[in-house]
């Protein structure tokens, strides 16, 4: 699917308001409401939105430590890699998990209730047997930026389409 200006307009204005009226989103993409409606639903349909949600700050619920861990695993076979995910994927306290090149094999967001909570969940999956080798934990004491908005704006050339698979 080939993305072109007014693809770029919508994107970035759902992602900044996914509540946004058909009205006011046909009025930021320069197009009447039916067709700018027809492009939202093609846009979902091709899985490039994939969802709408709201954004929740967590330490106005409770107090949260946020913990940033890198981890890498003993093995390297795919099984290995496929178990850990496994696990990543059924902890609601790992709110993002990514696979990276370099010196480890995961960089992990995790939200815990505190300090020990933290390392009750780290115990926990040492317990397992995941294959886990070695983890370096860092506390976040400050975040500086943490934006959901991708800069859609900046992912084509001006002038240019952009290609979507």
């Amino acid at each position: 699917m080939k993305l072109d200006a007014i693809d770029l307009r919508i994107l970035d204005a759902v992602q900044r308001d996914g509540r946004i009226t058909k009205l006011a989103l046909a009025e930021k993409a320069g197009l009447s409401p039916t067709p700018c409606w027809m492009r939202l639903r093609k846009l979902e349909k091709a899985g490039i939105i994939t969802g709408y949600h709201a954004r929740i700050a967590p330490r106005r619920i409770a107090p949260v430590a946020s913990v940033m861990m890198e981890l890498t695993l003993a093995n390297h076979r795919q099984a290995d890699f496929e178990r850990f995910e496994r696990a990543v994927v059924a902890t609601p306290e790992i709110v993002a998990c990514w696979s990276v090149g370099g010196g480890v094999d995961y960089i992990l967001k995790i939200l815990a209730a505190d300090i020990d909570a933290y390392q009750r969940l780290v115990d926990g999956l040492l317990d397992r047997e995941l294959g886990i080798d070695r983890y370096f934990t860092y506390i976040v004491t400050k975040t500086v930026k943490e934006d959901t908005v991708l800069p859609v704006s900046s992912f084509a050339a001006p002038g240019e389409e952009q290609s979507a698979s």
